[in-house]
């Protein structure tokens, strides 16, 4: 079952006694003028001593903050590691043909 967002994020958009009652209000940032993409809810399930890890490491930030990023980070890495593998295989081809 699928449920959809609650919240709005349209800039520009007269704010309501009701939008602030209903809780539908999204923060917007934004970087060089344009608007960032909000971050979206999810539920997520993760094994209880993966989450006492990431609350040990991450202090007083939170845990989820630093859960994200790792994973963003991860992502890159993967990017990363991508790149230098091909890469090296094309300077393996090189070789061969030299």
């Amino acid at each position: 079952m699928s449920k959809k967002s609650t919240t709005a994020a349209v800039e520009d958009a007269p704010i309501t006694q009701a939008d602030i009652d209903a809780g539908r209000l999204v923060r917007v940032k934004r970087i060089a003028g344009r608007a960032v993409r909000p971050k979206r809810r999810i539920t997520l399930y993760l094994d209880a001593a993966l989450i006492d890890r990431f609350k040990a490491m991450a202090g007083e930030r939170g845990y989820q903050t630093l859960i994200n990023e790792t994973l963003k980070n991860s992502l890159r890495q993967a990017g990363i590691e991508e790149t230098i593998r091909a890469v090296i295989r094309e300077e393996l081809r090189g070789r061969k043909t030299a």
